[in-house]
């Protein structure tokens, strides 16, 4: 089997190469087709998503079987202000891949976002696969987009929801509550908006049972449980041992003081209903699976 990783350098592709070529991942081993596959990792500026011919050229040329596509503009209050970028990372270049793919018969799988939901939800039901998407922000509506032509234009195609992903690669909010837990006595954080914590491990070790599966769809794929971001925030102090002291304010009280900052959702807990009724949901409590990011990571920031 040949594997094409889009946007290998993140912090989920690089997860997805260090579990293909260890052939496990911290949750238990990766599918048997999987352990001599070809893998090709492709970043900017080797394979540029954004530009068709470039992308039709190279998929033509290695043929792969499959195409895991992590490649995005994540940065929420930069597509506000940079929204033709977010555009064409977001949904221009999920549509060439789909194009690409379609050509050459591969499978598509395509990592999106809880922010495709407005955050209205009430009576604490996480969203199940059968929720309808409205975003409130420009990287919702552009991850939105991207969905819609993956759906349309490769027949072989998995849409993967994830929310508030976190790993020892690159940049997230477990880092960066580390990194201000070192340097100040007392942080902010908001405690009304809802989601799930998501490990890379454990979303790369799902993303690849998909691979070598036909059920094909829309997935939602994050840790178990339901939590605020204060929450969270409290349990990562914890977890790394710091003595900063987590206050909690409100949306509102944190769009005051960040006025450019873009709407996020208040309510967007997932429900991995489709992972259940499929392949099989081994997603992990998402205090277990912050415990076990404690337990492997090597301290750097």
């Amino acid at each position: 089997m040949k594997i094409i990783v889009t946007g290998c350098r993140g912090q989920l592709g690089t997860e997805i190469i260090k579990q293909l070529r260890e052939g496990r991942s911290e949750i238990g081993p990766i599918p048997e087709k999987l352990l001599n596959a070809t893998v090709i990792p492709v970043d900017l500026p080797e394979l540029d998503i954004t530009n068709y011919k470039m992308v039709d050229d190279f998929i033509r040329r290695q043929r792969p079987d499959v195409i895991i596509n992590c490649a995005a503009f994540t940065n929420v209050d930069g597509c506000e202000t940079a929204r033709d970028a977010a555009f064409k990372v977001n949904a221009i270049g999920p549509r060439n891949l789909a194009l690409a793919c379609e050509k050459v018969n591969a499978r598509l799988i395509h990592i999106s976002t809880d922010y495709v939901f407005p955050g209205t939800a009430n009576g604490g039901v996480a969203l199940d696969e059968c929720a309808v998407p409205a975003p409130i922000s420009a990287y919702g509506q552009t991850k939105l987009l991207g969905e819609q032509y993956v759906e349309r234009f490769c027949r072989r195609h998995f849409i993967v929801r994830t929310a508030w992903l976190y790993s020892s690669y690159g940049k997230n909010f477990v880092k960066t509550m580390i990194r201000l837990g070192r340097t100040h006595d007392k942080i902010t954080v908001v405690n009304d908006q809802l989601g799930n914590p998501t490990n890379a491990v454990d979303l790369a070790y799902h993303i690849l049972k998909l691979a070598v599966s036909h059920d094909y769809g829309i997935y939602h794929c994050t840790g178990n449980g339901i939590c605020s971001w204060y929450d969270f925030a409290c349990a990562i102090m914890q977890g790394a041992g710091l003595s900063c002291k987590v206050e909690p304010v409100t949306s509102a009280e944190y769009a005051a003081a960040n006025p450019a900052s873009a709407s996020r959702p208040a309510w967007s807990a997932l429900e991995n209903r489709m992972l259940r009724c499929t392949v099989g949901d081994e997603m992990r409590d998402w205090q277990d699976a912050l415990k076990d990011f404690f337990a492997n990571w090597n301290g750097e920031l």
